[in-house]
């Protein structure tokens, strides 16, 4: 069956834990939906882990477009929220639904995440009239770096503890079916996810949310530029993928592959036909 924000409030009220992975691409969408994942977020981190760019601060609309429309087709129950890209609402919010809309109509994104709280409320508000679900993220937002002076735990402090509270309320209250809170403290987060009656989804931010995300080539040790403090890999998915591409590129220099099992047979006679060449 579906996922939907609809099963997103289910599952809160029912204090049951939700579970989300990104997913950039058409075959990871599909093996991440069999899975029985519960939510796939096409997140603007593909600017880290899939076109290198070191930051998420260069991804475009026409990149998140793209890669959402690919794991929609992979993604049959899953609920596929759809990172906004950096500058694709911060400047109206007419810019927001617009650039919202794009990611639903031509990504057949199912939602929208995008970062802030209080500042980003109105944006929110009204990409929801607009009938687009939306997801807010607060905490540490990876696309407010060069503002924040890079990767920094929030929440540490009673007034970084007081902004995450107004954050929260603030996005609920503009209407995001949940909010992701990332790179906060536990105790934080858990008073954050009591307080509020939309699901939290944790990344960083402890075992109380109501649910947790990571990126997928974390989790499966895919990606060694950096790894979080948070991330736990659950395979060693890069390591078995070098072993295997050694593999075949010693079969291939040695003659060993393809052999005579991999290759197909011309039908009897055909040569003979042409004669001498």
């Amino acid at each position: 069956m579906a996922v939907t924000v609809s099963t997103f409030q289910e599952m809160k009220r029912a204090g049951k834990k939700i579970s989300m992975l990104t997913a950039y691409d058409y075959t990871t969408a599909h093996l991440v939906d069999e899975a029985g994942v519960d939510s796939i977020l096409v997140g603007d981190s593909l600017g880290n882990v899939m076109l290198g760019l070191g930051d998420t601060i260069p991804v475009t609309m026409d990149d998140m477009v793209r890669h959402t429309a690919a794991v929609t087709r992979g993604a049959k129950n899953a609920l596929v929220i759809a990172d906004m890209p950096f500058m694709s609402y911060e400047t109206s919010a007419y810019d927001a639904v617009v650039n919202a809309g794009r990611l639903v109509k031509e990504g057949r994104a199912n939602a929208v995440k995008l970062e802030g709280g209080t500042e980003m409320a109105d944006r929110i508000q009204a990409i929801v009239r607009a009938k687009i679900p939306v997801c807010a993220h607060i905490g540490l937002t990876p696309q407010g770096i060069n503002a924040v002076g890079g990767f920094k735990v929030q929440g540490k402090t009673t007034s970084g503890v007081k902004k995450l509270l107004e954050d929260a309320h603030a996005v609920q209250n503009a209407g995001a079916f949940a909010v992701v809170i990332e790179a906060v403290p536990a105790e934080v987060a858990a008073l954050i996810t009591r307080q509020l009656s939309i699901p939290t989804i944790g990344i960083g931010a402890g075992a109380q949310c109501s649910g947790q995300v990571l990126v997928n080539q974390d989790m499966l040790g895919m990606f060694d530029d950096f790894t979080p403090k948070f991330v736990r890999r659950f395979a060693e998915v890069g390591a078995l993928m070098k072993q295997a591409y050694r593999e075949y590129d010693e079969c291939v220099k040695s003659g060993e592959f393809p052999t005579k099992e991999h290759c197909y047979a011309t039908p009897a006679g055909v040569l003979d036909e042409l004669g001498e060449l």
